[in-house]
C-alpha cells in the first residue's frame, strides 16, 4: 500500500434526505484516517434541490447551498468540487446520502435517465482515465454508473435501485452490510451502507471495509 495516499472526498450537502448521509461521511473520514491515509474534502458550489425538515420530512420553504452545507460536516476546511484536481489525489470517495441522487444528479427524479452534474462526472472520469481508484457507498453506486458504463456495484439489495442499475447497462451485485464489490477494470469499490436497514456499527464496517478495498486497488 502506498504511503500516506490521499483521498478527495465528495459531499452532497448535510443531512441524509437533502444532503449527505452525515454517519457515511464521517465514517469514511474516519476509516480513512484509521488506515493511514489523508484526505480533502470537496462539495459543489450550487443550490441543493430542496430542504427538507429532518423530523418531519416534509420540504421547507427555503434554499441553502450544498458547499455552505457540507462545510458543517467538514468543519469549514472544504473546496469547491470545481478545483477538484485529479493528480494531487490517489482515490475518490462518494458517500452516500440522498442528496447524492438530488444535488449531485436527479437519479432521484429521473432513475435511469439521469443526469450527472458535470462537476462530479468529470471528477469521476478523471479519476477513471488516471487509473486511480474510487470508492462510493449507499445510493452512490447508481450515480457512479451513470458516468461509468457497464460497472460492477451494489446499493444492497433494492430491487427497484437494482433495476435501475441494469437498465444503464451496468450489473448490480446482491450485498449485506460490510461487503463490498469491486469492479478491477473501472477500479470501483462499492457496499451498500445505509441503502440497507443499518445501525452506526453497521456503517462503519461497510465504510471501513470499503477504503480498505479502494486502498488495495492504489497503485
Amino acid at each position: 500500500m502506498k504511503k500516506n495516499p490521499k483521498f478527495a472526498i465528495v459531499l452532497a450537502g448535510c443531512g441524509v434526505y437533502d444532503g449527505a448521509e452525515i454517519h457515511e461521511a464521517t465514517l469514511t473520514m474516519l476509516a480513512i484516517a484509521a488506515n493511514g491515509g489523508t484526505y480533502e474534502i470537496f462539495a459543489p458550489n450550487i443550490n441543493q434541490h430542496h430542504v427538507i425538515n429532518h423530523i418531519t420530512g416534509q420540504e421547507m420553504p427555503e434554499s441553502r447551498n450544498v458547499l455552505v452545507e457540507s462545510a458543517r460536516i467538514a468543519r469549514g476546511k472544504i473546496q469547491d468540487l470545481d478545483a477538484f484536481d485529479a493528480s494531487l489525489f490517489d482515490a475518490l470517495m462518494l458517500p452516500g446520502g440522498f442528496g447524492v441522487a438530488k444535488n449531485l444528479s436527479n437519479f432521484a427524479f429521473k432513475g435511469a435517465n439521469q443526469e450527472v452534474l458535470p462537476s462530479l462526472e468529470k471528477a469521476i472520469i478523471d479519476m477513471y482515465k488516471a487509473k486511480k481508484p474510487i470508492g462510493a457507498l449507499c445510493i452512490s453506486p447508481a450515480i457512479v454508473v451513470g458516468v461509468l458504463k457497464g460497472a460492477t456495484v451494489t446499493i444492497g439489495q433494492d430491487a427497484e435501485t437494482a433495476q435501475y442499475i441494469e437498465s444503464m447497462g451496468s450489473h448490480h451485485e446482491l450485498t449485506n452490510h460490510g461487503e463490498v464489490i469491486v469492479d478491477k477494470h473501472f477500479n470501483l469499490a462499492t457496499t451498500p451502507c445505509y441503502m440497507l436497514d443499518a445501525t452506526i456499527l453497521d456503517i462503519e464496517q461497510g465504510a471501513t471495509q470499503v477504503v480498505k478495498a479502494v486502498l488495495n486497488m492504489i497503485m
